[in-house]
């Protein structure tokens, strides 16, 4: 399983994804899931993968090869003229690949895969998109300025109730990092390290970029400190009792 978080906030995009693959509890490793082009002033397209392993790399790398070829036509990253023609190409990619893991083993097993794309390019807004193993695809915005792959659940509420579009960038990955621990904390298909990228508005190349391993003092401490604090704040609330006012006990 794998968990990965692209947020939109007005000061630009942070992206999270951890980097576990396993094939039961015995056999466990660690794979990149975000991978980024950019060309310098002009764009940056990230793309966050979970899934089917094979199917997701096969797309990843199909697109990394459509990057060195001299054909322009071929090159959806660097010669689309929008982000929104940048994510129809890669659903069309992921579409046909899955088809095509499905149709060579007589479609006996299910190849499954979804992708976060994220980017900016000059003159237009940074936009954020899912795409399905089906090859469609939708866009954040107001209503919808977050999307996750993966292992859901267990870090979204955090993000509900957190999420603020004026939020600083510091604050946004602060966020992240609380959601991505009560995931970790969860569920053990998710784990460390985890990959970490901003990508501030109209700077068309990554920003920060850090990849947080176990002993990261700073994940550290915001696992910790939320812990302790979320034990405080349920202390704080009243306390229940067994016998309510103007209760007729029996």
């Amino acid at each position: 399983m794998t968990y990965c978080v692209g947020m939109m906030i007005e000061r630009g995009l942070v992206l999270m994804s951890d980097t576990r693959t396993n094939s039961g509890v015995d056999n466990i490793s660690v794979f990149r899931k975000m991978f980024h082009w950019c060309v310098p002033g002009e764009r940056i397209i990230t793309v966050m993968t979970a899934g089917n392993l094979a199917t997701t790399q096969a797309v990843v790398s199909q697109l990394e090869e459509r990057t060195k070829t001299p054909d322009q036509r071929d090159n959806s990253l660097k010669s689309a003229p929008t982000m929104f023609q940048v994510a129809t190409e890669i659903g069309k990619l992921l579409r046909t690949t899955v088809s095509e893991r499905q149709e060579a083993n007589n479609m006996r097993s299910k190849f499954t895969a979804s992708i976060i794309v994220a980017g900016q390019i000059r003159g237009m807004e940074p936009r954020l998109f899912m795409v399905y193993p089906e090859g469609n695809f939708i866009e954040a915005g107001l209503e919808t300025p977050f999307f996750q792959i993966g292992e859901t659940k267990y870090g979204r509420p955090i993000i509900i109730r957190g999420y603020d579009r004026e939020m600083s960038l510091e604050d946004a990955v602060k966020l992240l990092m609380v959601s991505f621990d009560s995931t970790l904390k969860a569920n053990l298909s998710v784990g460390l390290p985890l990959d970490l990228m901003v990508i501030k508005r109209d700077a068309f190349k990554p920003s920060f970029e850090r990849r947080i391993m176990h002993d990261d003092p700073y994940f550290n401490a915001i696992s910790t400190g939320w812990g302790e604090a979320l034990k405080a704040a349920f202390h704080s609330l009243p306390d229940y009792s067994f016998y309510q006012p103007n209760e007729d006990v029996r």
